[in-house]
């Protein structure tokens, strides 16, 4: 998948979770009766996680491309035709330290 792909396909995720999070919010505040209690805070997380991905659009696509991590590092190996990195990996330094970390573990050896 090509950066600017990658770039769409964030865009895309950012727009649904935003349209989520604005009809939960939305659902709440409209009902008949004043949110109190757990469906408040349920209504606080909602607009939270709206105005993170309208910000999220603001501020423009992030260095990686990342929905984790839009401002952390690349991955060296990212786009290198000597040591490519496997599909769907992604341009995070990050998320792909993990996922070597968690490959390792399941192939038995243990990263330190």
């Amino acid at each position: 998948m090509s950066p600017r792909q990658q770039n769409q396909q964030g865009q895309r995720t950012e727009l649904r979770e935003l349209q989520t999070a604005l009809r939960t919010a939305s659902d709440i505040a409209f009902d008949v009766q004043t949110p109190e209690g757990e469906q408040a805070e349920v209504l606080v997380d909602a607009l939270r996680r709206a105005l993170a991905a309208a910000q999220a659009f603001a501020d423009g696509p992030g260095t990686t491309g990342c929905r984790e991590h839009p401002r952390g590092a690349i991955d060296p190996l990212y786009g290198d035709k000597d040591d490519p990195l496997p599909p769907g990996w992604g341009r995070c330094l990050l998320c792909n330290d993990r996922r070597r970390r968690a490959t390792a573990r399941r192939g038995g050896m243990a990263i330190r």
